[in-house]
């Protein structure tokens, strides 16, 4: 599958702490413990189906600065082409990211510019990148609705992740929600049971799936073509180092599995599996599996799944 990824870039630095909330210390020393890497939701994305398999493209913004330089980089180690990505931000956005080690993580990311940017989808590049996609991930940053509109007029599927939606009726995020065919969220800040606000979308929407990411406590599907709604346990990992790009993991993975022509069900099993997979490793865009290491642990993942 060739997927076109409209998302941020920046780059990542994640800090141990020992718990939340953090007492003060003038100066700490977690020898080996602070590292960077190239992050942000549409690398995540991009990197994690590049792992599955699939055929990632990107299209961003970036400064002409160091973190810009580093991220070029790496796509090209990534074989990812970068002549989607324009190099117009004042700076390129950077986050950092304190983890304990209960897996709880608090996230400082400094967008710059970013949100001022638009997708000019007019340009010969980015016309040929939509043509040629299967499949376009639209993150729900600013820069993606022209993108988004032009896909959803081509009759594109899309898949989109609106992370902590805190009110179904949310103007940021409405057109994310109203021209995605494949709509993530997580429950971290939703204003009712997820059951009610999948009753909600579902009732207003025509997404054909709606999934709420809820960690710990696993997830909650609805899938369209059988007007069902089911809650699935959370994926066995009994080695959680930072929980940091989960989120991304269960989305792009179960897009992939998806898109091969698998059903929601077993999709999402697999996407928490690959989940659990990477939330074993530090940072949100490393630790991801290949289909084989999913179908592995997926024998001993003990996903329950009921229908509601």
């Amino acid at each position: 599958m060739k997927v076109l990824i409209s998302g941020l870039m920046n780059v990542e630095t994640t800090i141990p702490v020992k718990e939340f909330p953090i007492d003060y210390s003038g100066i700490e020393y977690p020898f080996f413990g602070i590292n960077s890497n190239v992050s942000g939701v549409g690398y995540n994305l991009a990197k994690a189906f590049l792992t599955l398999g699939d055929v990632p493209d990107m299209i961003s913004y970036l400064g002409n600065d160091l973190e810009g330089d580093t991220i070029i980089k790496q796509l090209e180690n990534d074989n990812i082409s970068s002549d989607g990505v324009m190099r117009t931000l004042k700076n390129t956005p950077v986050s950092t990211v304190l983890f304990d080690r209960n897996g709880k993580r608090q996230i400082f990311c400094d967008l710059k510019d970013i949100q001022e940017q638009s997708v000019d989808i007019n340009d010969t590049v980015i016309q040929k990148k939509l043509n040629e996609c299967d499949m376009v991930c639209a993150c729900n940053i600013n820069f993606s609705r022209t993108l988004m509109q032009r896909a959803f007029e081509m009759k594109k599927t899309i898949a989109t992740d609106v992370h902590a939606l805190s009110n179904v009726y949310d103007i940021y995020n409405k057109d994310f929600i109203m021209k995605s065919n494949i709509l993530f969220m997580s429950d971290e800040k939703l204003p009712a049971a997820p059951e009610k606000v999948i009753e909600i979308l579902k009732e207003q929407h025509d997404n054909e799936v709606i999934v709420i990411g809820m960690g710990s406590k696993g997830a909650m599907l609805f899938d369209r073509e059988f007007d069902s709604i089911y809650r699935f346990g959370a994926a066995r990992c009994e080695n959680i180092v930072n929980t940091v790009g989960a989120g991304d993991a269960l989305f792009s993975s179960f897009v992939h599995y998806y898109s091969k022509g698998m059903n929601c069900i077993d999709a999402l099993k697999r996407a928490e599996t690959f989940a659990a997979i990477k939330i074993q490793h530090n940072g949100a865009s490393v630790g991801f599996g290949t289909e084989r290491d999913v179908e592995t642990a997926l024998k001993y993942a003990d996903i329950s799944v009921t229908k509601l």
